[in-house]
């Protein structure tokens, strides 16, 4: 199996794996925080998708999907898309329903995600993985970064599991 078809796995496998620990989140809790614990499970899927998109872009030349990431002014957001301001690097999540998508919406962005920097990943030259960007304050291979995005989305799947706990949701795993 190549490098790239492993890394492709790797992030297909992150749809599922975040998806496990969505159960009990609902359009009405989706942007709800809990003391000590910042992000909400929309802002997470939203945060995660950008970075994945961002990524794509670097190996694919190709910007996120319009209908999935409006940028410039809030006010241009459709309802079904996330504005990149509210969920970039750096960006506080809020508890205003009305800022985020819907959360059947927010995972089906997050699939696409994940769907795009697979095929991206899957179809780059050995040459092109190998290409060191710079990537907030460090420098890193395309190879690297796709395997740390893996890590990061498992990063913040592990806070949407902390929240649950905090807010009360039943247990997933048992």
């Amino acid at each position: 199996m190549t490098t790239q078809e492993v890394l492709a796995q790797s992030i297909v496998a992150c749809k599922e794996l975040t998806a496990r620990f969505l159960p009990g989140f609902t359009d009405e809790n989706r942007t709800r925080q809990a003391p000590g614990l910042p992000n909400h499970v929309t802002w997470c899927l939203g945060h995660c998708s950008l970075m994945m998109h961002r990524l794509a872009e670097r190996i694919d030349g190709k910007r996120a999907p319009e209908a999935e990431f409006v940028g410039g002014d809030e006010a241009r957001r459709p309802a079904n898309a996330f504005f990149v301001g509210s969920v970039d690097f750096a960006s506080t999540p809020v508890d205003d329903t009305e800022r985020y998508p819907p959360l059947a919406r927010a995972f089906e962005i997050y699939g696409a995600a994940c769907d795009r920097l697979a095929a991206a990943v899957r179809d780059a030259a050995d040459g092109t993985l190998e290409r060191e960007i710079a990537w907030h304050t460090s420098k890193i291979t395309l190879r690297l970064l796709a395997m740390r995005l893996v890590f990061h989305n498992g990063t913040h799947t592990g806070q949407i599991l902390d929240l649950r706990r905090a807010l009360g949701l039943e247990r997933v795993l048992q």
